[in-house]
């Protein structure tokens, strides 16, 4: 039987330990291989809000693409409750209907963190539509419901959101 010496054993301890951890690099980084499509600052006023962008495959909006991945970095402290009414409000502005809503209220309570200024808050909207929400680069929550993520995204990105000018950055049509 043939002995390693040992530094053979930890250069291949080494070779192993980077294999596993780079391998997983890829899997939890929602943006690997995708493209920013744009971004936009939201100010309200004198007040910067937040800077948010949007990735997903080609670089180009379609509303129906899916990965989509919606990155906010927000320059303000932000209540989670405050969070949780805005997104209710924009999804009754949108025509959402309630019964579609309803049953997110909870788990977007569950997941929403007090936002701090310098803190980032990421939806990647998997291929299967699967929404998982991403808290400084910990993945917080997941919602399954695959009529969440494209909801949660029309904020932003409808042609009826709130802010028409963030909207349009974010598509790519103001670059």
């Amino acid at each position: 039987m043939q002995y390693l010496s040992p530094k053979s054993n930890i250069f291949w301890l080494l070779v192993v330990l980077n294999t596993v951890a780079f391998s997983g690099v890829a899997m939890a980084n929602p943006l690997f291989e995708l493209k920013k499509v744009g971004e936009a600052k939201l100010q309200v006023v004198f007040w910067d809000i937040y800077n948010a962008s949007l990735y997903n495959q080609t670089g180009e909006y379609q509303a129906e693409l899916f990965p989509q991945v919606l990155r906010i970095d927000y320059l303000r402290d932000i209540d989670s409750e405050d969070l949780i009414a805005r997104t209710l409000e924009e999804w009754q502005k949108l025509g959402i209907k309630q019964e579609t809503w309803t049953p997110w209220i909870p788990l977007l309570t569950e997941i929403f963190p007090n936002i701090k200024k310098g803190d980032s808050l990421l939806l990647n909207v998997s291929k299967n539509q699967h929404s998982e929400f991403f808290f400084n680069g910990k993945t917080i929550g997941k919602i399954t419901d695959k009529n969440f993520g494209s909801s949660f995204l029309r904020i932003w990105l409808d042609e009826k959101a709130s802010y028409p000018k963030v909207r349009n950055k974010l598509i790519g049509l103001n670059k």
